[in-house]
């Protein structure tokens, strides 16, 4: 295909290259789960249901010391332009293992010894970057739950297109840009949950992309955050990406 910036700067999707796509979360969506999140990320639309803490099945999987976090991520059949087999692939058995690390250090998993935490992943709709957006939902689908946590956890992309460095990646930018780098963070303690890249950058471009999905996740925070207060408190604080 073309070029995915053109001459003004603007990419296919007429964003700026720092310019996160519109987002939207609400929570408690599902009424059966003990917790649920909804999240929309540009065209991404991916619903997270949380079960738990619950007894361990087969009983022998129990952990004597804390809980066992049990994650699944899975793409509908009508999420991508072509059908999907709805059997689980590689890469959804991969991301599910890379989900469970990134939220796991949020959680005080050692206040429920011998009990399992189940969260479902749900992508409706994929629009590329669809980790991240699942984690940011699955993150406050636990806080929904009650789940006792040190700090939510925020995702967000960043990578190179067309040779130049931009945030929040969609389904296009991801499959015919040059790199992909997505982040997960928990702000309050700075620390970083999830870092993979797929792709090529030099130093000065990894330093940039990295400070970019820094930022990125800074602002989604806002919007998760609010999402909590509006839900419990039915008040709620201008977001960064409002305000933008």
């Amino acid at each position: 295909m073309g070029r995915l910036i053109n001459e003004s700067g603007l990419r296919v999707d007429g964003r700026r290259p720092d310019e996160l796509r519109p987002i939207k979360v609400e929570i408690g969506v599902l009424k059966n789960a003990d917790g649920s999140a909804y999240i929309e990320l540009g065209k991404n639309k991916v619903v997270v249901a949380v079960y738990g803490p619950k007894e361990v099945h087969p009983r022998h999987m129990a952990l004597p010391d804390r809980a066992v976090l049990r994650c699944r991520y899975h793409m509908s059949p009508f999420s991508t332009d072509t059908r999907k087999n709805p059997a689980p692939s590689r890469r959804e058995i991969e991301i599910s293992k890379v989900i469970r690390e990134a939220l796991e250090p949020s959680l005080m998993l050692s206040d429920y010894p011998r009990t399992a935490i189940h969260v479902y992943l749900e992508v409706l709709q994929s629009d590329g970057s669809s980790r991240v957006a699942g984690i940011s939902a699955a993150s406050v689908a636990l806080a929904d739950a009650g789940i006792n946590m040190r700090d939510l956890v925020v995702g967000c992309s960043a990578g190179k297109v067309d040779g130049v460095v931009v945030l929040d990646l969609n389904d296009t930018e991801d499959k015919e840009g040059e790199a992909d780098l997505p982040v997960s963070i928990m702000p309050n303690l700075n620390q970083v949950t999830l870092l993979q890249m797929d792709g090529m950058l030099s130093s000065e471009e990894f330093s940039k992309a990295f400070e970019m999905a820094l930022t990125g996740c800074r602002k989604i925070y806002e919007v998760q955050r609010n999402a909590l207060l509006t839900k419990y408190f039915g008040t709620s604080q201008p977001s960064q990406v409002e305000e933008e």
